[in-house]
């Protein structure tokens, strides 16, 4: 069966799955519209300040839509934030104190937040170097949460529960928001001081709820992911308790300023744009999810999650057991690109990574994975995580070459 063949089976197979995505969309649009229609959002909004960024009326506006549409007490949405790995440093270095321990309960933590916890590097401010402690709950064989070892897992000490709700780059599934939920509910019978954060990336919209609607003390995550809807230029956010945002934003200025300060800088339309644009956005990367994970699994290799499987989050596993099927997939993604489709993506060392990356998207806002990109490193399994996309045609578009690109290897 040739690829295009292939491909044209998927969509067909995906159809019923697609009408319930979309059933999905509807009702996340609905309900960003309800807090549109409730905040009185209007053009006056869009206007902007500059400076220290006081009284910015649409900046202060979109953080009370935000934390609507998270049920969260609070939110901050800033353009100063340069990636969800930055708002999820401030939000731990806004909660944790010298003598605190945090916990990761989902395993080890995506590569970025290695050196932000302290293991790796040295002398830079780490969570380590300010004497806060780090445990983590190891996954079971099966790579799934340790529940039972979670039941006793609190200590006196332990401050803050790490909860990270996407695989990030380990071949484990996604944490669902009822696996949040559960999580939660154990922590806080042992300790119902222990605040339970969650690194919400690539998780937002994907289902009906969000971390926060569901106990959650306090989440991160990145604008140009998921909420920014594939326009918003920069930036990340935080909600949660409304004393826990304070005091992460409390990191991102300083203390006496918190909240208060960051001008958005002529942004705010783009940023309620991105915002009504999500939903749409979030479904069409999940529907090149279950396209991807057919195709694939059709061909014979693993995937995660598998073709038939709700979502926890738009990111889409593929082993492909070799560094050059790794390298030749990549560049075929990018070949499909709209931007940069001549470059050829090469193995390289990345800032807050522990190994080489082979990273694949042509994407109009720099280092966004919103508008389909790959990517993997350049380690055993050879795994290749992609993400995102503006309309799942687009993805159909470029796993043609992919598959056309790896089945001689």
């Amino acid at each position: 069966m040739d690829s295009l063949m292939l491909i044209k089976e998927a969509e067909n197979a995906l159809i019923p799955i697609f009408s319930e995505i979309d059933h999905k969309v509807k009702k996340n649009l609905k309900k960003t519209l309800a807090g549109f229609r409730n905040h009185r959002l209007g053009v006056h909004h869009f206007a902007s300040v500059s400076g220290y960024g006081h009284d910015d009326l649409g900046r202060d506006t979109l953080d009370e839509i935000f934390a609507e549409i998270m049920e969260a007490e609070a939110a901050m949405v800033r353009i100063q934030f340069v990636s969800g790995t930055h708002a999820i440093a401030c939000a731990l270095f806004g909660v944790l104190r010298p003598g605190d321990e945090m916990l990761a309960v989902a395993g080890a933590p995506y590569d970025t937040l290695e050196e932000v916890i302290g293991l790796r590097g040295s002398g830079q401010g780490s969570l380590r170097d300010f004497n806060i402690n780090y445990r983590q709950l190891d996954l079971t064989q099966e790579g799934t949460i340790d529940w039972e070892g979670l039941k006793t897992a609190i200590k006196p000490k332990t401050r803050l529960v790490l909860i990270q709700r996407s695989c990030g780059y380990s071949w484990r599934s996604s944490l669902s928001i009822s696996d949040i939920k559960e999580i939660i509910k154990i922590v806080k019978v042992q300790n119902s001081n222990t605040v339970c954060f969650v690194d919400n990336c690539y998780g937002e919209l994907v289902e009906l709820l969000e971390p926060t609607g569901v106990g959650a003390d306090l989440m991160a995550g990145s604008l140009i992911k998921n909420l920014g809807g594939t326009i918003v230029t920069t930036g990340g956010y935080i909600a949660g308790k409304k004393s826990l945002v304070e005091a992460a934003a409390c990191r991102l200025t300083s203390p006496g300023i918190g909240t208060e300060g960051g001008a958005t800088l002529n942004q705010n339309r783009l940023l309620f744009q991105g915002l009504f644009l999500a939903p749409q956005m979030v479904g069409e990367a999940i529907k090149g999810s279950h396209l991807m994970a057919y195709v694939f699994d059709k061909l014979g290799y693993e995937v995660k999650p598998l073709p038939m499987v709700a979502r926890r989050d738009i990111i889409q596993g593929i082993k492909l057991g070799t560094p050059e099927k790794l390298m030749a997939f990549c560049r075929a993604i990018q070949t499909y690109s709209p931007v940069g489709s001549y470059l050829d993506p090469v193995p390289a060392e990345m800032p807050g990574y522990a190994s080489q990356l082979v990273m694949a998207g042509g994407t109009f806002i720099d280092g966004s994975t919103s508008e389909f990109s790959a990517d993997g490193p350049l380690r055993e399994p050879y795994i290749v995580f992609c993400q995102g996309g503006t309309h799942w045609t687009h993805i159909s578009l470029a796993l043609e070459a992919a598959i056309e690109a790896i089945l001689p290897l």
